[in-house]
């Protein structure tokens, strides 16, 4: 029997960035997986569970549990709401069923490369640009996707790995490897330093002379394009799914 896999749509993709979805579904599809949109979806619970609301974090864990837990995988494009299930909902759920779900949790690039693998991917779309990679905290530090520059460990990415079965991609590193600033509420509380560090992560980029900044959480992105676009900055920001499924160059 074909695994089943559901998307998980977190809801400012759904909200802002629904091409984001809509890529994901169709790269999926194209690997030969029948995927179902499980309804109705709900947010991930995660503003709530970081800023100490852990009796409303655990309603919406759960509503979450009861809507996916009966699938093989559950994929969404976004390390930080994956991240959240995979690992903030130990203590919110029954032992048992946090640990029956969280190993069929993946962010998109992560089951591309863990499940399906890179020998068997099917890339049809060609992306001859030079893409700028701003690699998320949740990402780097949560998933593991690839390594975190404060590690003396060897060089790996997921998410590259992925990327390089694109024709004609050239992608490029920052010089540093930092926050974007977003970090929800902090965007809020220290708004600020928020817009700061989102301007150095604009600026490092501009430096490797990018037009295009991909990523796998589209809240990292937003805050920078948002920036960007306020300063005048010339630059594109997309999820990688849009780069992957060919809808990078049509958005």
């Amino acid at each position: 029997m074909r695994p089943t896999v559901a998307l998980f749509v977190p809801c400012y993709v759904d909200d802002f960035y629904p091409q984001a979805a809509l890529a994901t579904l169709e790269i999926l599809e194209a690997q030969g997986f029948g995927v179902e949109y499980p309804q109705p979806q709900r947010c991930c619970g995660q503003p709530f569970i970081n800023n100490g609301l852990l009796d409303e974090g655990r309603a919406f864990a759960t509503a979450f549990a009861d809507l996916f837990e009966a699938y093989d995988y559950i994929v969404a494009p976004s390390s930080s709401c994956i991240g959240t299930a995979k690992y903030r909902y130990d203590s919110l759920l029954e032992p048992e069923r946090h640990r029956k779900l969280a190993p069929k949790l993946y962010e998109l690039c992560e089951f591309l490369h863990d499940v399906v693998g890179l020998e068997r991917l099917r890339l049809e779309h060609p992306f001859p640009h030079r893409v700028g990679l701003h690699n998320s905290c949740h990402a780097l530090r949560e998933l593991e996707l690839a390594r975190p520059s404060e590690l003396m460990i060897p060089h790996f990415s997921k998410i590259e790995a992925v990327l390089s079965r694109i024709e004609g991609i050239e992608i490029v590193h920052p010089e540093r490897d930092e926050c974007c600033g977003f970090g929800g509420t902090f965007s809020v509380q220290e708004s600020a330093v928020s817009a700061a560090m989102g301007r150095d992560r604009i600026a490092d980029h501009r430096r490797q002379g990018v037009e295009i900044m991909a990523g796998v959480d589209l809240s990292c992105l937003m805050h920078m394009e948002g920036l960007a676009r306020r300063d005048g900055t010339p630059m594109r920001f997309v999820h990688v799914a849009q780069i992957l499924a060919g809808r990078a160059d049509c958005e």
